[in-house]
Parts: C-alpha cells; structure tokens; sequence
C-alpha cells in the first residue's frame, strides 16, 4: 500500500525565504515482493532459455554456411538448391546479380569452377528467423579452361529459416 506524502519539515533558501520540503514513504508488502521475485527469476529463466537457443541458430546458420561452401566447391545442384531460398539475390562485387536459378545453374554447369574458398573473420548475428553473416572470402576459381583467378572480397548474406532449415536469401560481396 502507498502512503501519501508527509511534509518532512522546511529548508532555508538563499534570501531566507524557506521552502516546503516532502517525503515519500512507500510500503511493498510481502506479496508484492514475492511477486516481483518470481517476475525476476521467471525473465532470468526465459533469458538463458533464449540465450541457449540463440546459440543453437548461431551454430545451424555456422553449419549451413560451412555446406554452401562446399556444395560451391563440389558443384553439388542438389545442395546448392537445398541450402538456398527461393527469392535468392545472389550480388557479386562486380555488380552481377542473380536469382536462385542462375546461380545454381552457374555451379552446377561448372561454368564456374571453385579451386578452393577460405572463409574468414566471420560473424554471425540472429535475429528471429533471420540471420546475419559477415565474412572475409578468398577464393581461387576460373571457368574450366585451366586459368585461375583470386578473389579476395567481403560478403555479407543474409539467412533465413524456412521450416527448420536455414536458406541464404540474399549474398551481397564487396570489394576490400
């Protein structure tokens, strides 16, 4: 229960005028305390249950990232369908873009042909359904005929997750 204000006496001001001065007195009985214990330790609980689920999309997002490098390696159709949504926007440093269907047809074809991708420096932030990657990419590839280029770029990509499968929908590299 709230009690009123109880006026706690007067204080001297600078021209010997005196001001009112008031205290507020508040009583939180045992079952508001109780009350708000169990609020803390309930938000406490449903934090780390967030946390630890967090952490577990952070490693999904982590591993599916890990395949797409590999299904791009391993020119894998399958994989490189399975581990990418249907709206994909798939941006090059260049500023070629491509939807779903390009670049997998792109890999698969061997048009482009990976020798090796280092990934590096990468983070990953989820937020919901939606994830974050951001990552330095070095990566030997050519076109088949035996000449190799370098490319070292950032990349950002954006996952998300579609039934409990986590699918890059948008990739977007630049020049560093």
């Amino acid at each position: 229960a709230f009690r009123p204000s109880r006026r706690a006496g007067l204080s001297k001001a600078g021209n010997d005028r005196r001001i009112p001065m008031t205290v507020s007195v508040t009583t939180i009985g045992r079952r508001r305390l109780a009350a708000v214990a169990l609020l803390a330790t309930g938000t406490s609980a449903l934090a780390v249950a967030s946390a630890r689920a967090n952490e577990a999309d952070v490693a999904a997002v982590t591993a599916a990232v890990a395949a797409l490098t590999k299904a791009m390696l391993t020119a894998d159709k399958g994989q490189l369908e399975a581990l990418t949504a249907d709206q994909l926007s798939y941006g090059h440093s260049g500023g070629v873009i491509q939807d779903k269907a390009d670049f997998v047809k792109v890999i698969a074809e061997k048009k482009t042909v990976y020798k090796s991708i280092e990934l590096s420096k990468q983070t990953v932030a989820v937020a919901g359904n939606d994830a974050i990657v951001r990552h330095a990419w070095e990566s030997e590839s050519g076109s088949g005929d035996g000449k190799w280029t370098v490319s070292k770029i950032g990349v950002l990509q954006v996952w998300q997750k579609q039934g409990a499968n986590w699918r890059l929908l948008a990739r977007q590299a630049f020049k560093v």
